[in-house]
């Protein structure tokens, strides 16, 4: 038995229009979105009582998704602080690769999102920034140097 592919990543957020407008900003497309609750939900996470929104986005290429949900019941909780730093242990950013960094950079702060550094050259292959956004969730924009 082998692995197949990863499908997602999931991103619990407090205000999913605003991860909605964030992703989208950055060039992720809206694939689908659902409310799950029930039974079968409660078991796979192991809470109870649970209804959330769940929206699936998906880079242009069709290769990379997230799952942004909103929990209502049980309500979500914040097991750190929403500014943690990057060498906090656990999932700390998702990288994507853009074409125009500081542009991306420009349009993403529309949206309320901060550089975490500064957006710097890494040798002479690329431009690299860490972006704060909703929830605090940090994604990193590399774009190659030619």
């Amino acid at each position: 038995m082998t692995l197949l592919r990863m499908d997602n990543v999931l991103l619990v957020v407090e205000d999913l229009e605003r991860a909605i407008a964030f992703f989208a900003e950055l060039g992720m497309e809206l694939e689908g979105q659902t409310t799950v609750e029930g039974q079968a939900v409660d078991r796979l996470i192991g809470l109870q009582g649970v209804r959330a929104d769940l929206v699936s986005m998906r880079t242009p290429d069709g290769h990379g998704r997230i799952e942004l949900d909103k929990f209502h019941t049980p309500p979500a909780i914040r097991a750190e602080p929403e500014d943690a730093p990057v060498n906090s242990f656990g999932i700390r950013r998702s990288m994507f690769a853009v074409d125009d960094i500081e542009d991306v950079v420009t349009r993403l702060r529309t949206h309320g999102a901060e550089l975490v550094g500064d957006l710097v050259q890494y040798e002479d292959s690329y431009r690299l920034c860490y972006v704060r956004g909703p929830s605090g969730i940090i994604v990193g924009l590399g774009e190659k140097v030619s």
